[in-house]
Order: structure tokens, then C-alpha cells, then sequence
């Protein structure tokens, strides 16, 4: 008897906002933006109408230097979804950039078993279709 083939899963492409376009045209153009307080010099990531220190709406999107460094992490060996099977084991960890917003992605170009809290990161794409780029991190050289 014929088993039925599985159909691929496809990770589901991230949908840009109102709020967010800044970020994913960043993306797109491999550029690592987030948001920076004109009226307090905070920068702040998720993005936000409001900054979050001093609560001025005088944010701006900047391009951050894409640096940072690994706050804590999780080793992933069971995928959450049949999409995420094929990458099993990956890291997903929350970094700190160098200019303080942390954000959570992946480490990858590393083997997940050399991923150390404060080991030092750079900002890596990788493009999921024409329009979209992921953000993740990878170790630095």
C-alpha cells in the first residue's frame, strides 16, 4: 500500500504593521533598525508610538550597529511545528544589543552545543522571501 506524501510545511512569513514596516524594510535590506528617543537618546526595541523611559513621542527608527551579546539562550531538540523539523537542534536566545533593547532570535552559524551566555553576536538574514528577511544572530569571528 502507497503511503500519502506529507506536504511540506512552510514557516509562516512574518506580517508587517503599520508600526513595524520600518523594521522589516530594514530587514529586507539585511539593516538591523530600531527605535531611537529623540527627546532622551533611549533606544528601544519592540517598537512602540511612545518611548518607553520617558514616554515622549519623538522616536525615531536608527540603524543599530547590530552587536550584541547572548543574555540567556534555550537549546530547541523538539520543534514546535513540522515547519521547524528540519532545523532541530536550534538556539533561540534573548540578546542584548550594544545599545541596551534586548531582542530574542536565533544564534545560528554555531554549533548549539558552543552557545555561551555572554559569548558576543552579530546580526546575520536570512531572506524568507522576496520581501521578507529574518533576523538572527550569529557568533562573531
Amino acid at each position: 500500500m502507497a503511503t500519502p506524501q506529507e506536504t511540506p510545511v512552510e514557516k509562516q512569513i512574518p506580517v508587517p504593521t503599520s508600526e513595524t514596516q520600518p523594521y522589516w524594510e530594514g530587514c529586507h535590506n539585511h539593516e538591523l533598525r530600531i527605535q531611537k528617543c529623540q527627546a532622551c537618546g533611549q533606544h528601544q526595541f519592540y517598537p512602540r508610538l511612545y518611548c518607553m523611559a520617558c514616554m515622549s513621542d519623538q522616536v525615531e527608527w536608527v540603524t543599530a550597529s547590530g552587536r550584541g551579546t547572548i543574555l540567556s539562550f534555550t537549546i530547541v531538540y523538539r520543534p514546535v511545528t513540522k515547519a521547524f523539523a528540519g532545523d532541530v537542534p536550534y538556539v533561540v536566545a534573548l540578546v542584548t544589543l550594544d545599545e541596551g533593547p534586548k531582542m530574542m532570535s536565533n544564534i545560528v552559524e554555531c554549533d548549539p552545543e558552543r552557545v555561551s551566555i555572554g559569548m558576543p553576536v552579530t546580526v546575520t538574514f536570512e531572506d524568507w522571501s522576496e520581501e521578507i528577511s529574518v533576523l538572527k544572530f550569529r557568533p562573531v569571528a
